[in-house]
């Protein structure tokens, strides 16, 4: 009997990792540090997008200091699962824009033996939990929170305020339309907010 009999190649260890935090954090950057380290590593990625998101590109995640890599919009979650055989790594960024399905199918993807780095708000405008970050959180093997620099004191921020006037969950912007602030910032401006 020959050794190489019993050998069995290691099962891929799947998992999924969620990077969240404010907007200005550094989210869509992480993630995309990581998408290159598993380049690196000669591992086989990709990049998903709601197609909601063309604040930069209609193609590309891009983070808020330019670097970009190219991705796939998908109108919804399911198509992440169709779209992801082949792959060693699957990274979607802005999940707080899809559907509660995105819970199952990141799931799916770990049980398959696939990486699944996912990036988003935890939080809208308003300071409740965003879409389905809450349960993508619960089910992660890591979370990673990013935190931005409130612009009012310079203390590290949790929060997105807005400052453009719409009441709407879902406003894409950027320094025009949100600031990051800290607690105690966000709070102040909350209540100046409301008394106007």
């Amino acid at each position: 009997m020959n050794n190489t009999d019993n050998y069995k190649e290691p099962s891929r260890r799947g998992g999924i990792e969620v990077i969240c935090g404010s907007m200005f954090s550094g989210k869509t950057e992480e993630l995309i540090r990581r998408i290159r380290r598993a380049k690196i590593a000669k591992q086989n990625v990709e990049i998903f997008k709601p197609t909601i998101d063309v604040r930069y590109s209609d193609k590309d995640v891009v983070s808020h200091n330019r670097h970009a890599h190219s991705a796939v919009p998908v109108e919804n979650s399911y198509s992440i699962l169709l779209m992801s055989q082949g792959f060693d790594v699957i990274a979607i960024d802005e999940a707080q824009f899809f559907d509660d399905g995105i819970v199952d199918v990141c799931n799916k993807l770990a049980n398959q033996g696939i990486r699944v780095i996912v990036a988003g708000l935890d939080m809208d405008y308003l300071g409740h939990p965003f879409g389905p970050m809450p349960n993508l959180l619960a089910i992660a093997d890591e979370v990673y929170k990013t935190r931005a620099i409130c612009v009012h004191c310079g203390n590290l921020a949790n929060y997105s305020f807005r400052t453009a006037n719409s009441n709407q969950q879902v406003l894409l912007g950027e320094m025009q339309e949100y600031e990051p602030l800290c607690r105690n910032c966000y709070q102040e401006m909350m209540t100046k907010k409301q008394q106007n």
